[in-house]
């Protein structure tokens, strides 16, 4: 089938991807962020107090993650992807009526663990396992759904809140999401079964993945490929979200505003939808393993250039940057896994991995904050993590060659 019929004939699951991805904005950083202020002062909890209950929260998550994920090998993604939805919709509306640290903490649980990452994992695992061919542009379209959420979702709740208690603006949220967002689904879960679009493809890519049939994660944990890929794996996660997290801090140190430091996140939104497009058209010809070290380089130069400049003009410049690497980053990790390993086992190997990511996003907001106490400016440790990423990028350039042979050794 050409790639035109197959985009076609594919639709519903490419749309099913790209609105699981959409809906994971409720659990991201940068969403839940938006209503700090206002549940700070609500709840009486100082930056500190909030900070560890987000990174607690955040640190369990990830830590249940690992067995949650596995269920993509075991049921049917279209109704997990219900299921998570359904969930979803329990915790926001949780948040909403949440009066004391012990509800708020739960909700903030459920909303990273669902919302963060269980949808997500559905969608891209859906995408790796329905396409081989065409795996490249499935993950790049489902990717598109995370763009948007940054660009679409800190306007409209911006917007929301301007007549709207941050409690309001929550139930809100669980509203669209079991009146409008579930049905959906539901809708588009059909038309995929009457297709019988999901149903996993044998891989194109790397043939000898499939001769070697797929692997299991306790087989993964044993190939030296999987540890060389690791540090390429949580380096971007863990700078983007220690920036985004102290990002006021950062403003103030660099005398700019937030609104303008703000407003050019829609640099960032663009520039991650185009590379995700054209990162995943290569992956298509070439295969991720020969993306993996170069997606890394752009983050490199662009925290760099934070570092040594007070001008505002480099903030739109770092966002297209950081915006080429994380739309990237969401493409070649999205495709790697099945073309090393398989498909069979693609959920719980996709879990460990993501565990991992989100330990690492859970780690840089403490991290860099304890920096800042000692006395380290943002400025410093940006240099520092600029040249620590160059360097994993060059070193996994270096290595490419030997993630095409299989050992486990």
């Amino acid at each position: 089938m050409n790639e035109p019929r197959v985009i076609n004939y594919g639709a519903p699951a490419l749309f099913f991807a790209f609105i699981l991805t959409f809906s994971s904005s409720v659990g991201q950083t940068f969403f839940i962020s938006l209503f700090s202020s206002e549940i700070q002062n609500e709840l009486d909890l100082t930056h500190g107090s909030f900070g560890m209950l987000y990174t607690c929260a955040t640190f369990s998550s990830a830590v249940i993650f690992v067995w949650l994920g596995k269920s993509t090998d075991k049921y049917d993604l279209l109704y997990l992807g219900i299921v998570t939805l359904l969930g979803l919709v329990i915790c926001t509306f949780l948040i909403s009526i949440a009066n004391d640290i012990i509800v708020l903490g739960l909700a903030i649980f459920g909303i990273r663990l669902l919302g963060q990452g269980n949808l997500g994992h559905i969608a891209i695992t859906a995408m790796g396992r329905w396409y081989s061919s065409h795996r490249g542009k499935a993950v790049s379209a489902a990717s598109v759904g995370f763009a948007a959420g940054e660009a679409l979702c800190p306007m409209i709740v911006s917007f929301c809140l301007l007549f709207m208690t941050w409690r309001e603006v929550w139930l809100g949220v669980s509203a669209v999401l079991a009146i409008s967002i579930c049905p959906l689904i539901l809708l588009l879960s059909h038309y995929i079964r009457k297709r019988i679009v999901n149903l996993p493809q044998a891989n194109h890519v790397f043939p000898e993945a499939s001769k070697k049939c797929s692997w299991t994660r306790a087989e993964v944990l044993q190939d030296k490929r999987f540890y060389i890929i690791l540090p390429g794996l949580f380096i971007s996660p863990f700078i983007i979200t220690g920036i985004l997290f102290h990002q006021v801090h950062l403003v103030e140190t660099k005398s700019w505003t937030l609104s303008s430091f703000a407003a050019c996140y829609s640099f960032y939104a663009l520039s991650s939808t185009t590379f995700g497009i054209i990162v995943g058209w290569i992956t298509d010809r070439v295969g991720s393993v020969s993306l993996i070290g170069f997606y890394l380089l752009p983050l490199g130069i662009g925290v760099g250039l934070l570092a040594i400049s007070d001008s505002i003009l480099i903030v739109p410049i770092f966002m297209i940057l950081m915006g080429m690497t994380a739309g990237s980053g969401t493409v070649i990790f999205g495709a790697i896994w099945a073309e090393l390993y398989g498909t069979d086992f693609l959920g719980e190997i996709r879990a460990l991995s993501i565990t991992l990511m989100v330990l690492a996003t859970s780690l840089s907001p403490g991290l860099m904050g304890f920096f800042i106490d000692f006395g380290l400016k943002l400025e410093s440790q940006f240099l520092i993590l600029s040249v620590c990423t160059i360097f994993c990028a060059f070193a996994l350039i270096r290595f490419t060659p030997n993630l095409h042979t299989c050992s486990t050794d």
